[in-house]
């Protein structure tokens, strides 16, 4: 057990010691461990260190001393080097490195990486070090690094997880007290935060408002975050402070659970604003408050926010609506009524006017609305500047009526009293938001830029590919023509030894034949002594060897000839008996017997004479029964017993405006396919002679697009078109744009032979590229499906269970197809109907043998493998090959009729890629055989004709299987998973219950809570509004109750 879970958190967390987040693990000291005394000390001053709550104290004084001295030992270790990531110095300094840099160097993906595991190391280190930490990263000024860091961020930067991870290292460090009181000390920490909701990031600026959010309730936190808002207001040019938040709740921002979790955040935030801080005892604050978000028009937002159905969401929303009923409620009662219409100017006058009528305070009254009425006609209504002065006397009554208490303004005084410098200002903003259209308008300009840019770098890249493939191939051509030149001197070298031989012995049997006929010669003339006659031919006839001659053919119907001495006779035939017994059945297997008949097995037994060589001669069933439920299996799928009682006017036709009279037109071929013609030439967007030079060049500078070759084809100039087109050159200038083509086409000699090579060399990669992963996956798949050992296994436990259901003919067997596999789903079990014997199979498993539910895992290569179709691979196979010849035949053609014309590029364009693609294209031949032979060995292990299987259909049985296998498992871990859930549902009901009347009968402290991190949940949930929602609720019960009983 890892001792980092011991921190006071909602769950545990690993402590990162470098930048690939690995955890903390024991280490192994030389150190003597001390008595247990003066370890407990030592351990003591450590867990102090910790700033650890008493439970988590109590569970690390509980460890071994063992433990707790590896604990102490690897953190003394840490502490010792002060430049290690156990130290805050390293963070600070390569921030602040990280901030110089990224404003004067552009940096990659794997620098963006190496930053952001730089922030999530400081963030975790944050969260998880002890407070030494915490507090030397306060006294180096680690806060105003972090927050640098956020204000100098680039776009690209700010738009990323970097920016979010340095939103968490200020919400780790707020995670305990010295450091939420340093964020708050800060003069720009909470505006710096406030900023990032410029950015587009969801996730950023969930963060962001969950912090500012959680600020709310923090004592002093309140007014900083007004005032953070009225800064964001100013930095990002926006009309008022809580428009941006406004905005992005009524708009859909991204992914749906990112998009919930960010409106929930903004929610809790507008909550935490009215009822936290000043808006706890504050009536007027509240109703101020609440009227700016009104006016920026939450409440339709509001109400559309109720279509997500969600739970947290909506508590918030039923909050908001609440506390503002109760507001309205409680401020009609100032004025003597039950309900006033806040949307209604006319009932607010007519309240007002009640309210100071004979007062003191009426002639004020009367004067401020003449005056009010003297404005109107002083200043048109049509005015821009009008609108300002307006606005200019709402925020100076707000301002009066919120200084009312104490002469302490709980909220920003946006107001300095020179109204010609005020209004200026309010002119100002209509020029910002005019700046503001002018960068959106650059920085658009900029991504087209951007793009056009990125569109060169692809080609850029598309070229460099193709250079870096000819080089890879001429290697390895040159590797291969290395290795078969030696080869070639190696065979040469051995073919003169064996010529050597040859002639030594040539020259032995000649020099060996004189002396025999020297010999016999002397023999004959009586001139060589008898005894050396009878040595000589003891002699001759030993060297030479016996001559066996071979047995009789048998006589017809007649049984076969003994073989002659040391030659073994003829194997048995193919089905026939051993030889030895006559007629012998099959052996006899002690198959387990069922207490009760069972449901049978739908599988394919295999015939013992054919499994010799497969993969079922090395499969043994018989030691998997004692792992196997039997009894559990006999219960399941009883043949007799019943089944589980269940509870129960657009036509599509446009309308054509007739086309002014164009010039005559010579046109002589068919008028459709001139027209076809026409429309490919137009989204060609090349001339004839572009087209003519680009042909002649083979396409060099890449102007023809692939398809667009393909479409060329189509319009190839025939022989009656060639000489219809003849008969009228002296017309070229009248021609048809099609006709033009074509006669301009005919002109070039072998234009569609020269056309198909085109089109062929720019389709050849991809064809390539289309063939080799269907080759590599049957190959792969079928040397997984032959060696692993899981497979095998899951077939033995298969052939276990159908001989022990299955009696008589049906069973003793000793293998069975593949198909049966995929019928192991169709066997119900009589108890339960929803459950089959796949079910059983993936529970026995998961209880026996665990390790053959990663069986997947095995066989990684069988779903691609399903896919391939082996006809039409050996189609597109023999396709290329017929490509291929025919352009050796071409440039056979161009060698040998070359006309000197400087501008045909055939030969020296296409012979360079005919030798790059013949060494690719016997590559791919070879792979196909590899494969047809690894695929045939599979397809023979498992008893299937290797003549008429095909892939798709053979890896289609595992695949299907494999598929309903995970199923099966997983709806296993369903049910499993309902009973538990059910078995605990009675016990938690009862500790639910109480746990909420405790939290009904005693309002929670937040500010007392020991974690940032649980402010924020409870925030999110709306347990922080608990109280008061249900306080609210049962004030508003009494006097429909009172109600009740009056009419009774």
């Amino acid at each position: 057990m890892s001792w980092c879970c011991m921190f006071g958190r909602r769950s545990a967390m690993d402590i990162e010691y470098d930048n690939k987040g690995m955890t903390l693990t024991y280490i192994k000291t030389d150190s003597p461990m001390p008595d247990d005394e003066t370890l407990n000390a030592m351990f003591t001053d450590l867990v102090d260190d910790l700033d650890l709550d008493v439970q988590h104290r109590e569970a690390m004084f509980s460890l071994t001393s063992e433990k707790k001295w590896q604990i102490y030992c690897s953190k003394t270790k840490e502490m010792d080097n002060p430049n290690s990531i156990s130290w805050p110095d390293y963070y600070i300094d390569r921030i602040k490195t990280m901030s110089a840099a990224q404003v004067f160097f552009a940096h990659n993906e794997e620098e963006m990486e190496l930053r952001l595991n730089l922030i999530n190391g400081l963030k975790t280190a944050l969260r998880t070090k002890p407070m030494r930490f915490v507090i030397r990263f306060i006294e180096f000024n680690g806060l105003t690094c972090v927050l640098n860091f956020l204000e100098q961020m680039d776009h690209d930067t700010s738009q990323g997880a970097i920016h979010t991870s340095a939103i968490g290292c200020i919400k780790a460090l707020m995670n305990n007290t010295q450091g939420r009181a340093h964020v708050l000390a800060h003069p720009n920490s909470i505006n710096v935060i406030s900023q990032s909701l410029t950015c587009d990031n969801i996730k950023t600026k969930t963060a962001v408002m969950e912090i500012l959010g959680a600020i709310c309730l923090v004592p002093g936190g309140h007014k900083k975050v007004l005032n953070a808002m009225l800064h964001y207001q100013q930095y990002a040019c926006e009309r008022t402070r809580f428009q941006k938040i406004i905005n992005d709740l009524d708009r859909n921002t991204g992914a749906y659970q990112e998009d919930v979790n960010y409106k929930t955040a903004i929610m809790s935030f507008i909550n935490a604003s009215l009822k936290y801080g000043p808006g706890q005892d504050h009536l007027e604050f509240r109703l101020h408050l609440r009227y700016e978000y009104l006016m920026l028009g939450i409440q339709p937002v509001i109400e559309n926010l109720r279509s997500h159905e969600n739970a947290a969401l909506d508590r918030h929303i039923d909050f908001f609506e609440l506390v503002r009923n109760e507001d309205e409620r409680e401020f009609a009662k100032v004025f003597d009524q039950t309900h006033i219409d806040t949307k209604s100017a006319g009932a607010m006058f007519e309240v007002l006017k009640k309210k100071i009528a004979f007062s003191s305070v009426y002639p004020h009254f009367t004067s401020l609305i003449k005056h009010l009425l003297l404005l109107t006609q002083v200043k048109s209504l049509s005015s821009p500047s009008t609108c300002y002065y307006w606005q200019l006397l709402d925020r100076i009554l707000q301002q009066i009526v919120l200084q009312q208490r104490n002469s302490v303004n709980p909220d920003q005084e946006p107001l300095d009293l020179d109204f010609n410098q005020l209004v200026k200002q309010l002119a100002n903003e209509g020029e910002m938001k005019i700046i503001q259209q002018k960068i959106k308008e650059l920085y658009k300009e900029k991504d087209e830029v951007t793009s056009k840019l990125t569109k060169k770098e692809r080609e850029c890249e598309v070229k460099s590919q193709e250079k870096d493939e000819l080089l890879a191939t001429m290697g390895k051509m040159k590797a291969r023509l290395e290795r078969e030149t030696s080869g070639h001197i190696e065979a040469r070298q051995k073919l003169d030894e064996l010529a050597n031989q040859v002639n030594q012995l040539q020259q032995r049997v000649a020099v060996e034949h004189a002396e025999r006929e020297r010999l016999e010669k002397c023999v004959k003339t009586g001139n060589y002594p008898d005894d050396a006659k009878v040595d000589l031919t003891s002699t001759f006839s030993a060297d030479i060897p016996p001559v066996i001659a071979p047995p009789a053919p048998p006589l017809p119907g007649g049984p076969a000839p003994p073989a002659p001495p040391g030659v073994p006779g003829p194997p048995p035939p193919p089905g026939a008996p051993p030889i030895g017994g006559f007629g012998m059945s099959a052996k006899k297997k002690n198959i387990p017997k069922s207490t009760n008949p069972l449901k049978s097995f739908n599988w394919a037994k295999l015939p013992d004479t054919k499994l010799a060589g497969t993969i079922w001669s090395d499969v043994d069933e018989m030691t998997v029964y004692k792992s196997l439920d039997l009894c559990d299996l006999d219960r399941m799928f009883s043949a007799y017993q019943h089944h589980q009682s269940e509870d129960s006017d657009d036509s599509g036709y446009s309308t054509l405006t007739p086309c002014k009279p164009k010039p005559k037109e010579l046109s002589v071929i068919d008028g459709r396919r001139a027209q076809n013609c026409t429309i490919l030439l137009s989204r060609l967007k090349m001339t004839n002679e572009e087209l003519s030079d680009a042909i002649w060049s083979m396409d060099k500078a890449e102007e023809l697009p692939k398809d667009m070759c393909e479409q060329l084809l189509k319009f190839v100039p025939t022989s009656e078109e060639k000489q219809m087109l003849g008969e009228h050159d002296h017309e070229i200038n009248d021609m048809a744009r099609a006709d033009r083509f074509l006669y301009d086409m005919s002109r070039i000699p072998h234009y569609e032979q020269r056309l198909e090579a085109l089109f062929y060399k720019k389709k050849f990669t991809e064809r390539v590229s289309e063939c080799r992963p269907k080759i590599e996956a049957v190959l792969d798949a079928s040397t997984q499906v032959l060696k692993s050992n899981r497979l095998q296994s899951l077939l033995e436990i298969v052939l276990a269970l159908g001989n022990y259901m299955n009696c008589g003919a049906r069973g003793n067997a000793s293998g069975f197809k593949l198909t049966s596999l995929n019928k192991i789903i169709d066997t119900k079990s009589s108890t339960n109907r929803n459950i089959t014997l796949l079910h059983f199979l993936t529970g026995t498993l998961q209880k026996k043998f665990p390790d053959l539910l990663m069986l997947d895992q095995d066989l990684a290569a069988v779903k691609e493998a399903a896919k391939v179709n082996l006809p039409e691979l050996e189609k597109e196979v023999a396709t290329l090959r017929v490509g291929l010849k025919n352009i050796e035949k071409e440039l056979q053609y161009h060698r040998t009729n070359s006309q000197g014309n400087y501008h045909d590029k055939f030969v020296s364009a296409m012979d360079d890629f005919v030798t790059v693609a013949q060494y690719t294209f016997t590559e791919l031949e070879d792979q196909l055989k590899e494969m047809k032979s690894a695929f045939s060995r599979a397809v023979k292990a498992f008893c299937e004709d290797p003549a008429t299987a095909q892939p798709d259909q053979f890896f289609g049985i595992f695949n299907m299987f494999l598929t309903h296998f995970t199923e099966a498992h997983t709806e296993n871990e369903k049910f499993k998973r309902l009973k538990e859930e059910e078995e605990r549902r009675v016990e938690q009901e009862a500790k639910i219950k109480a746990e909420k009347e405790k939290q009904r009968q005693k309002r929670p402290k937040v500010e007392q809570k020991g974690e940032f991190d649980d402010l924020i949940s409870a925030l999110q949930t709306g347990d922080v509004f608990g109280d008061d929602i249900a306080k609210m609720k049962k004030t508003r019960r009494r006097p429909r109750q009172a109600k009740a009983d009056i009419l009774s």
